[in-house]
């Protein structure tokens, strides 16, 4: 008479296939394990956020992982060097450009995706200032997030308080300018961004922006047009009802640019 197991009638000495193909299996990866931006991804999806190329995501960067994050993209870098058949082992001009170019993407040109915004003080409007105030020419610096090809240009502000709104000092409309441009983007959600920015930190009755840039996806490839620029406005609130205040403030930024 056969011997039989009591675990569900099979011979002793054959595994048991259900208990086999638990023990093929791979066991789940270890969150450690993934690579930085894996993880970093999951937690933005788990929250439901958007993270487009314009899009700060330092909410979502836990303690040591930007620079794991630079490490990575390093690497990755130099897998694309490689297959442009640059021979980085003995050219000396590459031998480092993978290591510079991804410090230059999380550290400088693309920081503002992966830095919390600056601080920046905001005062009471004490005298109940309500006349235009116009900050600017204010020099900014992007990449298209198209070709990742640089955009530089120049931003005017213009800015109506109430005598609820919060003032901040002058340096600080620039330090807001370059986080928000610090990332690929296009030009018109840009500006937008900023106007959003500025409008949730100042309070005012009217916020107004104008860009004017220089695209080298336009200069340097492509039609290779090197007069062309790009020039947009936002305009918010009392700019926008009061067609006497945007006169008044577009003729200002004329005459400062023509002089």
């Amino acid at each position: 008479m056969a011997a039989f197991t009591d675990t569900g009638g099979h011979p002793p000495g054959r595994p048991h296939p259900i208990m086999a193909t638990e023990k093929n299996q791979p066991a789940a990866a270890n969150v450690h394990d993934q690579l930085v931006s894996a993880r970093i991804r999951s937690r933005i999806k788990a929250a439901g956020v958007r993270f487009h190329a314009n899009d700060n995501i330092a909410a979502f960067i836990e303690e040591g992982e930007l620079a794991q994050l630079q490490a990575e993209v390093q690497g990755k870098l130099a897998a694309v060097l490689e297959s442009l058949v640059i021979d980085v082992e003995s050219d000396h001009n590459t031998q480092d450009t993978a290591k510079r170019v991804a410090k230059m993407y999380i550290n400088e040109v693309f920081r503002g995706r992966y830095q919390a915004p600056p601080p920046v003080t905001e005062f009471p409007n004490i005298e109940r200032l309500n006349e235009l105030m116009i900050v600017g020419p204010i020099t900014v610096r992007s990449a298209c997030s198209h070709h990742l090809c640089p955009i530089m240009g120049k931003v005017w502000v213009g800015v109506m308080p109430n005598e609820h709104s919060n003032l901040i000092g002058l340096s600080k409309y620039a330090r807001l300018l370059e986080w928000v441009m610090s990332r690929p983007q296009i030009q018109e959600e840009a500006v937008s961004q900023a106007a959003d920015l500025l409008m949730s930190k100042l309070q005012p009755d009217g916020l107004a922006i104008v860009m004017e840039a220089d695209h080298f996806c336009m200069h340097w490839r492509g039609v290779k047009d090197m007069e062309s620029k790009m020039i947009n406005s936002v305009m918010r609130g009392s700019f926008l009802r009061d067609a006497n205040l945007r006169r008044e403030f577009l003729a200002l930024i004329s005459q400062r640019q023509r002089g």
